[in-house]
């Protein structure tokens, strides 16, 4: 079924950051899970987490300027109420995790060192007693984040196997090449 399908900037952003936050979610799991590859796993999240930020920052900007397509119209309201919530959660998450953990690693006294003599600022303070309710928020705030794209694979597939209604091709593909 042929339908409008997101623009060129929409579709190059959504694919460059899928397989950026698959890492970063992977690379979060292996800093937990291996002491010996700590550090280096370490040193990768930051400026990952970083450009993820960045990214997530112009990709809402351009949605605002872009609106996406529209769903079908015979889309159930509580399917394309629930497409809705779970796409700005995905904005919010993709925005706060990399803020949570800035915020976590300034609190812990951590610089967050993108490459060797390039560091942010920290965005607050110094602070012990707030560094483990922060630490735990990003945990937590990742462990919603994965579950939120597993439902979103899910729900492309389902689009794009069951219901066959171009929703998935929308953003595969883009307008015009089904």
């Amino acid at each position: 079924m042929s339908r409008p399908g997101f623009k060129l900037p929409a579709r190059i952003l959504h694919w460059a950051m899928a397989p950026l936050v698959l890492a970063m979610l992977f690379v979060g799991v292996g800093m937990v899970a291996s002491l010996e590859w700590r550090p280096m796993l370490i040193a990768f999240h930051r400026p990952l987490g970083v450009a993820i930020l960045l990214l997530a920052l112009i990709r809402l900007g351009y949605r605002w300027r872009n609106p996406p397509p529209p769903l079908p119209a015979d889309l159930p309201r509580a399917q394309a109420a629930a497409a809705l919530a779970s796409h700005w959660l995905l904005y919010g998450l993709l925005v706060a995790m990399p803020l949570v953990g800035w915020a976590m690693l300034s609190a812990g006294g951590y610089p967050v060192e993108l490459w060797p003599g390039a560091q942010l600022p920290s965005i607050v303070p110094h602070d012990a007693t707030f560094y483990a309710p922060l630490r735990s928020a990003h945990s937590w705030l990742s462990r919603l984040l994965f579950a939120t794209i597993l439902l979103h694979v899910a729900a492309a597939l389902y689009h794009a196997w069951v219901r066959r209604d171009g929703v998935f091709a929308a953003m595969a593909r883009g307008p015009g090449e089904d």
